[in-house]
């Protein structure tokens, strides 16, 4: 699942004079890359509007826990990147954001043979300090897989 822009890090002076939207978007468009834990975690970003965001990915026995079933960090890393960039896009260039807490909840285990799941977040409310999100994973099917909600904090540089 490689990146047009490839895998790596954009410089903070970059990012420091670019919304979240204008990131997010240069990242499907292959002007910047995506970020390394992508590649590793074998999904990408593929949809960005204001306030809501599309991750995919391939679930793979490299994410196994020992009952041969996908280790709940890999769903939660996936949904996590989902809900933080729903809140990212709402962000004017200078404003930053990290999780403050999420939860997730685990419907059906995911395995190799689940395919290609698709994790999408929405935001549900923007203030000056937080933000909070949610998102659903589901099959290609649309059977649910897991859903969760976060609570972001937004600061300054």
């Amino acid at each position: 699942m490689q990146a047009r822009g490839g895998y790596g890090l954009i410089p903070e002076q970059t990012l420091a004079g670019l919304s979240g939207m204008d990131v997010l978007e240069g990242m499907i468009a292959g002007r910047y890359p995506m970020p390394p834990i992508q590649e590793r975690g074998g999904f990408t970003l593929r949809e960005i509007t204001p306030g809501r965001a599309v991750f995919e990915g391939e679930p793979q026995q490299a994410f196994y826990n020992p009952i041969s079933t996908v280790h709940a960090g890999w769903t939660a890393t996936v949904l996590d990147s989902a809900m933080a960039c729903a809140v990212w896009s709402t962000l004017e260039a200078g404003l930053y954001f990290t999780t403050m807490e999420f939860k997730i909840s685990l419907v059906r285990p995911i395995t190799v043979e689940t395919g290609l799941v698709r994790g999408e977040a929405s935001l549900l409310s923007r203030g000056k300090r937080a933000a909070t999100a949610e998102a659903r994973m589901s099959d290609q099917a649309g059977k649910l897989l897991a859903h969760a909600t976060t609570t972001c904090i937004i600061y300054e540089r």
